[in-house]
């Protein structure tokens, strides 16, 4: 009975919350630690003011919402196994930096853009190894510190030509986990996971033209073309156009001393490969035998046959102008960042971030569906996205 009544207590507690322990709440779900008596004097005053989201960007002052938070948000998507136990790296801190500075967050998908630690004691940013950043994570460096964590030129630190930088996806660490090895497909596979929150059968479409489909995809698996039509087709002719956008690019590094990549490279094709006898990276005719008369990839120009069909609601252009084709990574990156479930997917991944769940009802698809519009007006500044969703959760 003693137990019961407590636990009505702390329930009833939880239901009517003040605006102190608002304030609490607020913080501890975008900082993960609990606030100073002072800045909690503050985010209350704010809250019993009714300038609830003065609260949250308070709360976003703490070092933790950079070095925790935005750290094991973005780690995830860094990885094929999606797992946040990574150290830092350039993807995550990108990530990291462009929320701390209030950029317009599309960036992340195609800007020439890389966040690197200056603090005197740190290894160089290195294309051949993670040093710089495991550093910063050894010595626990506040990345809230606009002084010493700074966005620099991609390009500069590269090696890449400007025009074949993609923000994320020409990270050292996404090309480590996306370009290696294989054929290019996982790094867009992931990044429709990672940005667009959906996986290829979810976008599956059976209805569109089949003709870019590359050479190392059978027509008939076991003997069977019907599986072909009635499966494989609908993922590939979306998204073999599509990965040709990375057609010069391969994560280079010597499997029998260095296993795991840790020491690899992205390199980028700018002169003939002397496999193809084009910019187009060998990988691009593994397993040309499966299928001889399939598609041979001749650039790096891609379509966007999604524009038609089903994924049509994907939303594209909802944000900006993309003409739905274009050559290399930064174009596509743009085609997927312009579109309206790039949005929907980040106010998403936010709001389960610091609501510890995901939408669930009619209210929270209505609180999203507003999120989402005000992540366009406020000019896809994700901070907004952390305030709004810590306010709507903060309980009443």
């Amino acid at each position: 009975m003693s137990l019961l009544i407590l636990l009505t207590v702390a329930y009833a507690g939880n239901a009517s919350a003040g605006a102190r322990e608002q304030a609490k709440r607020i913080h501890d779900r975008i900082a993960g630690v609990p606030p100073s008596a002072a800045v909690l004097d503050d985010m209350e005053q704010d809250i019993s003011a009714g300038n609830d989201l003065d609260a949250a960007f308070t709360a976003m002052e703490d070092p933790a919402f950079y070095n925790v938070t935005l750290k094991n948000f973005a780690a995830p998507w860094t990885n094929e196994a999606m797992t946040p136990f990574v150290p830092l790296n350039d993807y995550t801190a990108t990530v990291i930096g462009l929320v701390r500075d209030d950029a317009d967050f599309r960036r992340v998908l195609y800007d020439d853009v890389l966040y690197i630690g200056l603090w005197n004691n740190l290894p160089p940013y290195s294309n051949t190894g993670n040093a710089h950043y495991e550093k910063i994570d050894e010595l626990g460096y506040d990345l809230s510190d606009k002084q010493n964590f700074q966005g620099v030129s991609q390009a500069a630190y590269s090696g890449l030509p400007s025009s074949a930088t993609a923000g994320v996806i020409t990270s050292r660490a996404s090309a480590r986990a996306f370009f290696s090895a294989g054929t290019n497909r996982a790094m867009f596979r992931f990044t429709l996971i990672n940005h667009m929150c959906s996986d290829l059968e979810q976008v599956a479409d059976t209805s569109l033209p089949p003709d870019r489909i590359r050479q190392d995809v059978s027509r008939s698996p076991g003997g069977d073309s019907r599986v072909f039509l009635n499966n494989c087709v609908g993922c590939h002719t979306g998204m073999d156009p599509m990965t040709q956008a990375f057609a010069y690019y391969d994560y280079e590094y010597n499997p029998d001393s260095d296993p795991d990549g840790a020491l690899g490279r992205l390199v980028y094709n700018t002169v003939n490969d002397p496999d193809t006898q084009s910019r187009v990276q060998g990988k691009y005719l593994i397993n040309s035998s499966t299928f001889e008369s399939g598609y041979v990839t001749p650039d790096d120009q891609w379509d966007n046959y999604w524009r038609e069909g089903v994924n049509r609601r994907l939303g594209w252009n909802w944000s900006d102008n993309s003409p739905g084709y274009g050559n290399g990574a930064k174009t596509l990156g743009k085609e997927l960042a312009f579109s309206k479930t790039f949005a929907e997917c980040q106010v998403k991944k936010v709001f389960k971030n610091v609501c510890l769940r995901p939408p669930s009802d009619s209210d929270d698809y209505a609180k999203v569906d507003a999120m989402v519009s005000s992540f366009r007006s406020q000019n896809f500044n994700l901070k907004q996205v952390f305030a709004e969703s810590a306010v709507y959760c903060a309980g009443e």
